[in-house]
């Protein structure tokens, strides 16, 4: 059952929770120690937090037709590259190269969050997430999700619903 996120006056923090303590948005703030061997980010999430994994969503970046895109889509499935394409009027898209996505956001691999990026880029949420009243994102550092509202998260970041996710 999802609890109703407060909302966190935050001093500092991340280039995300700052976005989203600047854009006056209730969220809940949830930090657990990350461990470098577990295979996947946001399972890790999912079981440090006790959340299931459709609720919590990973932030990834892609090129399509040579723009970097975000995509936000469960931990609990993938990325529909030609969905994601597609949700953005493009033809082609295939994952970005990692440092590239990095260096354009502004945060590490496995804590990319879609707020508060350096440059700000296209994003894509999965229509999956507006299923819940709270969804669980990167804050912007391995091992601290933010809890919010998919429409806030719709809204801050410009986002297109698409079904661009797949079990």
């Amino acid at each position: 059952m999802a609890k109703k996120p407060k909302k966190q006056q935050q001093s500092g923090g991340t280039p995300a929770t700052v976005a989203l303590t600047s854009a006056g948005v209730d969220f809940t703030v949830h930090s657990y120690d990350h461990d470098p061997s577990h295979p996947s980010y946001g399972e890790e999430a999912a079981e440090a937090m006790g959340v299931s994994p459709d609720r919590v969503f990973k932030t990834l970046v892609a090129e399509v037709d040579g723009t970097l895109t975000v995509a936000v889509v469960p931990v609990a499935g993938s990325l529909d590259l030609k969905a994601l394409a597609s949700a953005v009027g493009g033809k082609r898209a295939a994952m970005a190269d990692p440092t590239l996505a990095e260096r354009t956001t502004g945060y590490v691999r496995g804590g990319i969050s879609p707020l508060g990026q350096r440059k700000r880029l296209p994003t894509v949420l999965d229509d999956s997430a507006t299923a819940h009243p709270t969804i669980c994102i990167s804050a912007g550092r391995r091992g601290l999700e933010v809890e919010l509202a998919p429409t806030d998260l719709a809204t801050l970041t410009a986002a297109v619903l698409a079904p661009i996710g797949r079990a």
